[in-house]
């Protein structure tokens, strides 16, 4: 990740908006939905993002390092609504950041991990791509199975910029797999791709149907 440093204000700037828009009585609920595996201020996203955005507006043309860096910083805060804040900073400037910056997004992909926010970087990851698939190979072989899920859910909305061969064969690659949520995301995947081309997606689940998982498959059909 980038070394440049933040203005030591913007952290304390965003505590307080944020303190501003808490509502206790929402935290206990929102650390349950996340399986108590984070700490919640009982910010809600569109207050959240209320509070947040005139903080987060002011950093736009100033470089990706510098976006890289304020994300890192806000990662690193314990409360799970500052990776939040940091996610709807990287798709508001998302258009500043270039396929070089794939392997910094991934590092966030890897820490304190789970589907929301891995979800989200997926798809600000998916935008920064362009209808490319750079680094989507490794990561689909990848130890992390965070960063396997990203690859299968890279080109989520492409519709018709979508690589329908590339598609298939990652989902086969990791259709072994018994982990939900790449079973999930195999799914999710090739339905939203069946929004676009419905034989296609028809076609290949039905061919595949002894490989793919009973979750994958059943998820893929939903709407066909």
């Amino acid at each position: 990740m980038p070394t440049t440093s933040i203005n030591p204000a913007f952290l304390a700037d965003m505590a307080a908006a944020l303190t501003s828009a808490i509502d206790a009585k929402r935290a206990p609920a929102m650390r349950a939905y996340m399986r108590d595996q984070f700490i919640f201020l009982g910010v809600g996203t569109p207050e959240r993002r209320a509070a947040g955005k005139p903080l987060l507006r002011v950093l736009k043309g100033r470089g990706t390092k510098t976006l890289l860096a304020h994300a890192r910083a806000l990662w690193q805060l314990p409360e799970r609504e500052y990776q939040y804040v940091a996610l709807d900073m990287l798709a508001m400037h998302w258009k500043e950041l270039n396929i070089a910056d794939i392997p910094a997004l991934m590092e966030l992909v890897q820490d304190k991990s789970w589907w929301d926010t891995v979800d989200a970087l997926a798809g600000i990851i998916g935008d920064v791509l362009r209808h490319q698939h750079d680094y989507m190979d490794n990561a689909l072989r990848d130890n992390n199975m965070w960063v396997r899920r990203i690859a299968l859910l890279h080109q989520l909305g492409w519709r018709d910029k979508t690589d329908p061969q590339r598609l298939f064969d990652y989902c086969l690659a990791l259709a072994h797999e018994k982990e939900f949520f790449i079973q999930k995301a195999i799914g999710w995947a090739l339905r939203d791709y069946a929004r676009h081309a419905p034989d296609a997606v028809r076609l290949f689940t039905h061919k595949e149907k002894e490989r793919l998982a009973p979750l994958s498959f059943r998820e893929a059909n939903k709407h066909l």
